[in-house]
């Protein structure tokens, strides 16, 4: 945790089973400035809790610890709801006035939204307005509670992004259950912070690890206990699946191989990865535990590329605490024959020298919250 003065910054917020991390940003001219920031291991689940109620007052104390203990500065928060929590869609519509305009989108969010249109919370903006955020509840995803977008999908956005009918306006459109939402309002109104928005992780990654790059890119996002596997056109996550295998899935696995607890079955995994070492059976039970992921990115790269035949994905990003296990990127490579990297969320942040070697180890596991707390600043 490190901390200096600040003038008006923000706090990214992360929070979830992976524990909650704390990223307090500052405008520096043109360029977010990193002012502290903090972390705690300690799961918090406000998706599924068993017991909501205790689950609240659980991350309310988690919370208050972790913000105390990395001495914000800043009461202003960007949080991110979990890209499975909610719902996402790009519509076409007549042009309209605003009036008629919320009155369609009620309508037509009924035929992607599963559930009842009164028990959720509805967001919508103008496809070409959607670099400024969504509002107070903003989210910016395309996908089903499942993690995945079909194929229908994929063309609307490709449409869009070529222009489409000029008669007709892109308008993306995003659904949170209210009582999931109400439960992050009251979280940061007990905590005594104030909350300005809500959006998915998948646009804070989009911001923290790719910018203005136009390129065609995948973000893998490996979390504790799910991947999330994002395809991003001109700054849009066009396409999302997500599978339930993550950094804890890999460690036990390891401790099951191994026959050992779940702290050296960390290390071992932290140390060995996928180089072959003392312990040669480590490797390959990495490798058979994240098949899913490999099979899922490949199933992301076939849907897409095959509805759009003259494009190409040039690279892929990992983030998340797994993404640094040593020999990973030199696999994806050959398995996959694409280039992969490790994302830098600090690349476009402005930070002391002599704090790089840290930031560096720490940043997969910071780039949705570095990404939230530049919401407001670039």
């Amino acid at each position: 945790m490190f901390s200096f003065s600040n003038n008006k910054s923000y706090l990214g917020i992360n929070l979830g089973n992976g524990g909650v991390k704390v990223v307090e940003l500052a405008a520096q001219g043109h360029r977010p400035r990193l002012v502290t920031y903090g972390y705690t291991e300690t799961p918090v689940d406000l998706i599924k809790p068993l017991e909501p109620e205790q689950e609240l007052e659980k991350a309310i104390i988690v919370l208050n610890k972790v913000v105390s203990e990395s001495k914000t500065e800043s009461r202003r928060v960007i949080a991110a709801l979990p890209s499975f929590a909610v719902f996402s869609s790009i519509i076409s519509l007549p042009n309209m006035s605003k009036d008629e305009l919320a009155q369609a989108i009620n309508w037509e969010a009924k035929k992607f939204v599963p559930l009842p249109i009164e028990d959720m919370v509805l967001d919508w903006r103008p496809l070409d307005e959607h670099k400024e955020g969504l509002g107070v509840f903003g989210r910016k995803k395309k996908e089903d509670l499942s993690g995945s977008t079909d194929s229908s999908l994929i063309k609307e956005i490709s449409s869009s992004m070529k222009g489409g009918n000029p008669k007709q306006q892109k308008v993306l459109v995003t659904a949170a259950p209210k009582d999931l939402v109400d439960r992050y309002i009251r979280l940061f109104k007990a905590s005594e912070l104030e909350l300005i928005a809500l959006e998915t992780e998948g646009f804070a990654l989009e911001r923290a690890l790719i910018g203005r790059d136009p390129s065609m890119i995948m973000v893998v996002n490996m979390g504790s206990y799910s991947t999330d596997i994002a395809i991003i056109e001109s700054g849009i996550p066009v396409l999302t699946r997500s599978v339930d295998v993550g950094g804890e899935t890999i460690t036990q696995a390891v401790a099951k191989s191994l026959n050992i607890d779940n702290h050296r079955a960390e290390q071992f995994k932290r140390d060995i990865g996928f180089i072959s070492k003392e312990i040669n059976s480590i490797p390959k039970v990495i490798e058979t535990t994240i098949n899913p992921i490999i099979n899922e990115i490949k199933y992301s790269f076939d849907l897409y590329l095959g509805q759009h035949k003259q494009v190409s994905i040039e690279k892929i990003i990992l983030t998340g605490g797994s993404s640094t296990l040593p020999g990973l990127v030199g696999y994806l490579k050959k398995i996959l024959n694409i280039n992969v990297f490790v994302g830098d969320p600090w690349a476009r942040t402005i930070y002391p020298l002599e704090l790089k070697p840290v930031l560096q180890e720490i940043g997969p596991r910071f780039a949705v919250s570095v990404g939230l707390a530049m919401r407001e600043i670039i």
